[in-house]
């Protein structure tokens, strides 16, 4: 048993911070909180006094096989040689301070499985499989002269997505994915900055593909996410039944509204526009990738104001692709340019954690939650860039009632 002592409490779910608190560990899960001193016999103790306990953060917007922006580079990769980035990217995430993530596109049951049975070091992952695409959409990565069907069997590039047109189609192949062990479906429904041959705006797949997608999902007990930048895209998804909008970056009031009203999610993603416009060149991404950027860029705080003016829920993402993972923890100080620290905390921690389906075991700091704990030095509401590691802030990180840092004194 680990039991923490005199700390500054961030519990995940309320919006006030608890003083003199105490929490104790039992195996994977939190035995007990308490504003009074727990007794236990045989507890290694530590005084967290002047210090800070919360909840391990989660990011809902991530890929693990991501290994290079410039997704040239990963065109013919073998899975062996992405696995093996892969590795050092998850564990580098942990240490982050990230013991949860979802992923959205190519994260698979095999480096999920490798987490849980203790082969890789990382977050506890919730993956998509592939994400699905129309053709000519935001998953089909192919040049304008390119007529071959991706094969995801010898490219890392295309393990992300695959495409799929027509009802028939997307319900069969949301089928598959599902079958192979994912958690929840992801569909791009409009253009992308990454993508060779759609715009932003453009809509991608019809009210009945949307559906496909929904129903497979809800027969398994399970959502839809979908990738999507406009009010338009967005509230098609929405009436589709999709759960979770990643992005939304030109969404209005309006759409915003509908989404509370849905009880969906956005899940925006700024830091990945900023990192890609401030390192465009040396990545040597294309002139209308640079374009593209330069518009998400301007429309992103602006999102965040009219999503909190209509009171719809806000997950935690990051979309980092490739080198730019390092950058994971500034998107908290980037959305502290419009959002209260509290309220950015919260969607890292028991938003999230209500988007995986797992409120009250993730996220939190609750009795029979999972023990997934970081310890701070000072107190991340008053400063939360704190959370960023060249502050070297954060002493502990716990993961199911196991510490993969602790540098608490």
């Amino acid at each position: 048993m680990i039991l923490f002592t005199n700390c500054r409490l961030i519990d995940g779910t309320s919006d006030t911070v608890r003083e003199g608190m105490h929490v104790l560990v039992e195996g994977k899960t939190i035995k007990e909180v308490s504003d009074v001193p727990i007794t236990v016999e045989g507890a290694q103790v530590f005084d967290l006094a002047g210090k800070t306990l919360m909840p391990g953060l989660i990011d809902a917007h991530s890929h693990v096989y991501s290994i290079h922006l410039n997704s040239a580079k990963e065109r013919g990769m073998p899975h062996t040689l992405m696995m093996a980035h892969a590795v050092h990217r998850v564990r580098d995430m942990l240490m982050r301070g990230f013991t949860t993530v979802r992923d959205v596109a190519g994260g698979d049951w095999g480096i999920k499985t490798a987490v849980e049975i203790g082969l890789v070091e990382g977050p506890r992952l919730y993956v998509s499989g592939r994400a699905l695409s129309q053709t000519g959409g935001h998953g089909d990565h192919r040049e304008i002269t390119d007529e071959t069907i991706p094969c995801a069997c010898t490219s890392a590039l295309d393990i992300a997505t695959r495409l799929a047109d027509g009802p028939d189609q997307v319900q069969r192949f949301a089928r598959e994915e599902l079958r192979k062990g994912a958690d929840h479906i992801k569909i791009m429904v409009s253009g992308g900055v990454g993508s060779p041959s759609d715009k932003l705006e453009n809509t991608q797949y019809q009210m009945d593909e949307i559906r496909a997608a929904v129903l497979e999902a809800e027969a398994r007990g399970t959502y839809v996410c979908a990738h999507s930048y406009t009010a338009k895209s967005t509230r098609r998804a929405l009436e589709g039944g999709v759960r979770t909008i990643e992005h939304a970056n030109f969404i209005d009031l309006e759409t915003a509204k509908f989404a509370a009203e849905k009880n969906a999610f956005i899940v925006p993603t700024l830091i990945c526009y900023r990192e890609s416009a401030d390192n465009a060149d040396e990545y040597g991404l294309r002139p209308e990738v640079k374009q593209k950027l330069a518009e998400v860029n301007e429309a992103g705080l602006r999102m965040l104001e009219i999503c909190d003016e209509a009171g719809v829920a806000m997950g935690f993402g990051t979309d980092l692709m490739g080198e730019m993972i390092a950058a994971q923890s500034k998107e908290f100080a980037l959305r502290a340019n419009v959002l209260k620290p509290m309220d950015i905390l919260k969607s890292a921690t028991s938003v999230n954690a209500e988007i995986l389906n797992e409120t009250g075991r993730l996220g939190c700091i609750a009795v029979g939650a999972f023990a997934d704990l970081l310890v701070i030095d000072g107190d991340p509401t008053q400063r939360i860039e704190l959370l960023e590691p060249r502050y070297g802030a954060i002493l502990a990180i716990m993961k199911g009632g196991r510490f993969h840092k602790q540098a608490i004194d």
